[in-house]
């Protein structure tokens, strides 16, 4: 979550108007557009407007947000955009909406006619669930649900993978060896596309004249080609800068490749790199990466929520990466990046807007609830409850636990024994575990090791608190690793956790001779043994 005031053009908006916004875009060459959704999925833009980009139906630049009347209701699930701009975006139900620039048919609709205002994507796309889209700089791609990749748009390069140097006017499937594959994810750089599959194959498809294809040489690709330097390895995340990209493994590894003009592959030099080399491999485990099309800076974040940049960064040339103070890799964007555009749609918290909206300095030192609430947390001096776990006291408000959940709130209106006490005794779960509980209900966070996220995800099932079942979730999922990721499968199945499930049953089979060899596998109940020795024989996993 971060806040969008630290974007300019937010700047202008008022406190009622920013608490009203959910996500969030920050686009164009100057970084001179935006779009946003409110918490009642109203899509409204404001900006300059260049190429028709913010869908109005008309030219103009507009300092006042307009609402997009044609989205209202609609989930926005995924937007990108490119230089012209265009803009795509996907929605919960499936469906793609596109407008702005189309010099080069990007929009999808068959002709080069600039788009004023949001139309729906078909050509091609009938019965197809669009979950994730991405835009070039003038070309487009999306992904459905099934797996199936289709790109349009200005293909000069063969950056939309036809086998052809010929622009595609309406959404075509990129084929060839991605024909049979199931895909996971897509980004694109300013003239090319990559994409990741299930098993963790990267493929890559364009222009290629600085490497950013990662396949040892310089040659453009006319459809996709898998990058063998990578073999072996499971790629979880993908970004692509202006002409450069970054891969993650699921093992928290970081790779990087292609131009380097600007130190934006973080190697120490700015020569460019035609195959994947390994970055900040002294690091701690990698958990987020950061780059996006219109840019030449790069972002990474580690398990400790360490935010490093680099690339160009203000003018700067950052040739390795270099920490910073931010808590999130979006703020690097906000602060550094050149033109300061977003790099995803944001998920946003408004926090303490003062010295955004220049209040005098008296009132900068005011908290917000939930700020108030967080410096409250395990204070004996205002609290009127106590926890013990482990003989440590933890110090709670009856009134914000009856607030933020549901088995205190039974606890204290139900009669319960405990609703009498004024310490209450906890011998199921550890103190770490239940202080970290405690702590969510006053901060909505969570910082804990995946080790004892565990005991956390089964305090979460227990109390039937899904937000934190799935934070606890995603925090598993960015620790995970040889040496646990059989314990964590087994706490996955253990606690009814079906998305953690499946993820952990990926990781092992995609690691499934040094899981195999860990201590941790052998000592796991024959049930779950057989159903894994089971599941991953159907997933071909033992085949020579």
């Amino acid at each position: 979550m971060v806040d969008v005031t630290k974007w300019p053009i937010f700047s202008l908006m008022g406190p009622e108007e920013l608490s009203s916004i959910r996500k969030a875009c920050v686009f164009g060459s100057s970084a001179n557009e935006a779009i946003y959704i409110t918490s009642d999925d109203e899509v409204y833009v404001f900006g300059l407007n260049s190429s028709n980009c913010l869908g109005t139906g008309d030219s103009q630049s507009t300092i006042v947000p307009k609402k997009l009347d044609f989205l209202s209701g609609r989930k926005v699930v995924s937007l990108s955009y490119g230089s012209g701009p265009h803009i795509l975006l996907a929605t919960e139900d499936g469906e793609l909406f596109a407008w702005g620039h189309n010099g080069y048919s990007q929009l999808g609709n068959g002709t080069t006619n600039q788009g004023v205002a949001p139309v729906l994507v078909s050509a091609n796309l009938l019965n197809k669930k669009v979950t994730e889209v991405a835009c070039g700089s003038h070309h487009s791609m999306a992904l459905t649900d099934s797996g199936e990749v289709y790109a349009w748009g200005y293909n000069n390069c063969g950056q939309v993978g036809s086998g052809s140097t010929a622009n595609q006017p309406t959404p075509r499937r990129v084929s060839s060896c991605l024909q049979n594959k199931v895909v996971t994810s897509i980004v694109c750089g300013q003239t090319s596309s990559l994409a990741v599959v299930d098993n963790g194959e990267l493929y890559g498809w364009g222009y290629n004249g600085n490497g950013q294809l990662g396949l040892g040489n310089n040659g453009n690709q006319l459809t996709p080609c898998r990058l063998v330097a990578l073999q072996g390895l499971c790629v979880q995340q993908i970004v692509s800068g202006y002409a450069h990209c970054l891969a993650l493994t699921d093992e928290g590894v970081l790779y990087a490749w292609g131009a380097n003009t600007y130190g934006q592959l973080g190697t120490g030099n700015k020569s460019n790199q035609l195959s994947p080399v390994q970055i900040m491999a002294e690091k701690e485990r990698i958990v987020e990466i950061a780059a996006c099309q219109s840019a030449h800076t790069s972002a990474a974040k580690t398990q400790s929520g360490q935010v490093y940049m680099w690339g160009q960064c203000r003018g700067q040339s950052i040739v390795l990466p270099h920490l910073t103070h931010f808590p999130c890799t979006d703020d690097v964007f906000a602060c550094f990046a050149t033109p300061s555009v977003m790099w995803r749609l944001l998920s946003v918290v408004c926090g303490c807007l003062c010295v955004a909206f220049g209040f005098p300095p008296e009132y900068d030192d005011f908290l917000t609830v939930a700020q108030s609430l967080k410096k409250e947390f395990d204070n004996p001096e205002t609290a009127d409850l106590k926890f013990c776990a482990e003989g440590k006291y933890i110090y709670v408000h009856k009134a914000v636990l009856k607030i933020r959940c549901e088995h205190f709130r039974s606890m204290f209106h139900s009669h319960w024994n405990e609703d009498m006490k004024e310490v209450i005794e906890i011998d199921q779960f550890s103190y770490p575990v239940y202080r970290s509980f405690l702590e969510f209900l006053y901060t909505d966070n969570v910082e804990l090791p995946p080790e004892d996220a565990i005991g956390l995800l089964d305090l979460a099932t227990s109390y039937c608190e899904n937000r934190l079942k799935r934070l606890c979730q995603h925090i598993i999922k960015r620790g995970i690793t040889v040496e646990n990721a059989f314990s964590l499968l087994s706490a996955a199945v253990r606690y009814d956790a079906e998305d953690l499930e499946e993820f952990c049953f990926k990781f092992c089979v995609n690691h499934l001779t040094e899981v195999t060899q860990t201590a941790a596998f052998w000592q796991i109940d024959g049930y779950l043994l057989k159903d894994f020795i089971s599941r991953a024989s159907h997933c071909g996993a033992f085949k020579n």
